[in-house]
């Protein structure tokens, strides 16, 4: 993988590594880590084609005394959604005093199969995919591009699409919005996050 990204967290304490090859579509392996609701690490592979659709996700995320892991797999028209857990994810958050986070997964992957993009909760290297594919670095700019993602939520790692829109706002700009929440995200020449406002900024290599 010839090159590395890194981001922290400033809505919580945590953090992204990137690890990755973009020469044709995206190939990633990263590792997060954040202590929000409870300590978790997660480590993630992003496959897209290359016109920058998502083919293959996968991601175990694990904590004390618990692990979870799910596998999408696009093919033709149909994600097919693989899940694994150990331990007790929600006994955790119980214990934390935090309401329990349900499945991993989704118990109708059909709902996914307008989806060509995976969303990762808490991932800046996540928006990347639909930025390049959308054209969004050199294209005209306040023109919204609507899409429907496979929203992985972390730490429970439950599955379900989710609607955004993309709006170019000119060069190193781009507009994200999801139901009422919207943010202005400052991206690099070739799509990845630099500043994601109330999420994470891209720390500079020393």
């Amino acid at each position: 993988m010839p090159k590395s990204l890194f981001w922290t967290r400033t809505d919580t304490a945590g953090s992204e590594h990137a690890v990755f090859d973009d020469g044709q579509g995206l190939a990633a392996r990263g590792t997060m880590l954040a202590v929000d609701p409870i300590p978790w690490t997660a480590r993630y592979r992003l496959a897209t084609a290359p016109d920058w659709t998502t083919t293959r996700f996968e991601i175990e995320v694990e904590g004390s005394g618990w692990l979870r892991s799910v596998r999408l797999e696009r093919a033709v028209d149909r994600w097919r959604v693989t899940t694994a857990e150990q331990g007790d994810l929600d006994a955790a958050l119980a214990a934390a005093g935090h309401p329990p986070a349900g499945l991993p997964g989704t118990d109708d992957p059909d709902r996914l199969s307008d989806a060509l993009d995976v969303d990762l909760g808490g991932s800046p290297l996540l928006n990347a995919p639909p930025v390049h594919r959308l054209g969004l670095t050199s294209g005209p700019a306040d023109v919204p591009r609507r899409i429907t993602v496979a929203w992985v939520l972390v730490p429970s790692l439950a599955v379900v699409p989710a609607e955004q829109t993309y709006t170019s706002l000119g060069p190193g700009r781009v507009r994200f919005a999801s139901d009422s929440f919207t943010a202005d995200i400052e991206v690099d020449s070739d799509g990845y996050v630099l500043r994601y406002p109330g999420l994470a900024e891209r720390a500079a290599p020393l």
